[in-house]
Order: structure tokens, then C-alpha cells, then sequence
């Protein structure tokens, strides 16, 4: 089954996500198959716009921590090295996922990612890397990785948010809630789940009727303002610092905890508040 669907629809492209029974986590493929996939819209004069969104119950509930936080480390997993781990190696990986998530920043054309379910960890990265996210009102965005094990290597938040709000989601780790997210201006709007659809399509069909030259130089304009704030070396320094988290004493403590006892008994403990990973045990109860 192809991970991401591609799909020319008049002038839209629809790129899908398409990892059903893992809520579309990311492995290795997915990130060179979604760049692969938009810079076919992007090369498509038919083409004006660009929606993504993810088939079942979820966009994107981030990296596939089955393979990635369970697999013992040296077992063809590049995101935990055994130690010493060469810091290169770790940056060239998750610098090709950072950029693969990017090329739908770099399109010419505009794109609109639609998001039911969750937007969570590496799967906010995806949706963030757009120009427009459209969610339900009960669907939810988060870095929860931010708690132990994780950087958000896109970097995006303080550019749609602001400092002061990225750090109130950076530094607790929460997830919101579309309408949250709305609010605060991370996303460009919230919908009922029974409106999504007909909100994707109406706004995707309004910029269909734009010609595409006039499409890429607003985008042009409007992302060199970003860029021209220093995106590229944010980007470059959240990629190093992924890899530090990930191979720090707290990140190794984290990752062996995940292959004892599973990564979803290790997560809980992480978003909870329960254990505490530099002194690899369980947090006392006043400390929590």
C-alpha cells in the first residue's frame, strides 16, 4: 500500500497521508515520499493548490515509536545511536526529514493542510510546514517530545505564534485543541467536524482561480519575510538540539524505558509528569 497518495483533482492536488493503522506515524519513507509527492504538484502547471490531509482517524500522530523509541538502538534505527553516537550522522538523518517536511514551504503553489484527529510531534511539523491549517474544532496539535526526547526540528512555532506563546507550548509539552490553536493563532481557523471538508474545499477551491504566477509571488514575498528572520539557521540549530535530546542521559533513560516496558507505557509516564528521567525512577508524589 503506498504510505502517500497522490491524487489530480482540476486544478488541486491532494496529497494523502496514508498509514492508517498508525494514525500515518512516520517512518523512514513517509518524509521522501510527501516531498516527493508535492514537488510533483509543484512542477504541475495544471495544478494551483495543494491540500494535505491524512486518511482514518488522524493527520499525523508524529514518529512511529513502535520502530523508532522500541527497536533496540543499532538495529537499522537512526534516530537512537548506541554511544559514543557521531552527532553527524543524527544531524544528516533528521535534517533530510526537516527538509522533506519543508518542500511544502519551498512550493510555489499554496498549500492547505487539513487536520482531523491529532497534529502531534513530527506530525505538527508536517502540518506547520504549510501555509494554511484548517482543523477541527476537538482535533489536537502538540509537541509533547518537548517534555524528554524531542525538538521540534521545523522550528515553525515561533514564527505562526510569537515567542511567549511557543514557549507555553514548548515548554510544557500540551496538546490543544483546534479551537485552542485557532485562538492563539497557530492555525488559521477551526470547524465542527461535520464543516471540515466543506471548509477545505470551498477555500482551496477560492485560490484555484487565482492564476498560478500570481499564487507564487505572494507566497515568495510573504516567506522571505520569515526566511529573512532566520529560519534557516533555527532550523538548523532545533535539528542539532533533536539530536541532543534524543542522546542526553534524560533521552537515553526515556529510550530504555520505551524498550522495557513499551513506548506507550514510557510516553504516559513522559506526559504526565511521573518519572523523572535524569534520575531514571519514578517522580514522588509532591514533586509532580
Amino acid at each position: 500500500m503506498d504510505k502517500v497518495l497522490y491524487e489530480k483533482d482540476g486544478r488541486i492536488a491532494r496529497i494523502t497521508l496514508n498509514r492508517p493503522e498508525v494514525l500515518n506515524a512516520i517512518d523512514d519513507e513517509v518524509p521522501v515520499l510527501l516531498q516527493g509527492a508535492v514537488e510533483r504538484a509543484d512542477a504541475d502547471d495544471g495544478v494551483h493548490v495543494i491540500v494535505l490531509s491524512g486518511a482514518g482517524r488522524a493527520f499525523c500522530a508524529g514518529y512511529d515509536l513502535t520502530y523508532y523509541a522500541e527497536a533496540a538502538a543499532g538495529e537499522g534505527n537512526a534516530i537512537t545511536q548506541e554511544m559514543p553516537w557521531d552527532p553527524i550522522q543524527d544531524y544528516r538523518f533528521m535534517w533530510r526529514n526537516t527538509q522533506a517536511f519543508m518542500a511544502l514551504w519551498r512550493a510555489m503553489k499554496p498549500v492547505l493542510c487539513k487536520v482531523h484527529g491529532y497534529a502531534v510531534a513530527g506530525g505538527s511539523d508536517i502540518a506547520l510546514c504549510s501555509d494554511f491549517v484548517i482543523m477541527e474544532e476537538e482535533a489536537e496539535i502538540g509537541y509533547m517530545p518537548t517534555r524528554v526526547w524531542g525538538c521540534p526540528t521545523t522550528a515553525m512555532w515561533v514564527y505562526r505564534m510569537g515567542a511567549e506563546r511557543a514557549k507555553r507550548m514548548l515548554f510544557t509539552g500540551d496538546k490543544i485543541s483546534g479551537r485552542e490553536a485557532a485562538d492563539m493563532g497557530l492555525v488559521l481557523k477551526a470547524v465542527p467536524a461535520e464543516r471540515l471538508d466543506d471548509e477545505v474545499e470551498g477555500f482551496a477551491a477560492r485560490m484555484a482561480g487565482v492564476p498560478i504566477n500570481q499564487l507564487a509571488m505572494q507566497k515568495l514575498v510573504i516567506n522571505q519575510a520569515i526566511e529573512a528572520q532566520g529560519l534557516m539557521n533555527t532550523q538548523r540549530m532545533a535539528t542539532i538540539f533533536d539530536g541532543i535530546t534524543r542522546h542526553s542521559p534524560e533521552g537515553l533513560n526515556f529510550k530504555a524505558r520505551a524498550e522495557a516496558h513499551g513506548w506507550k507505557h514510557a510516553v504516559v509516564e513522559r506526559d504526565q509528569g511521573t518519572y523523572d528521567w535524569t534520575e531514571n525512577k519514578e517522580m514522588p508524589l509532591r514533586n509532580r
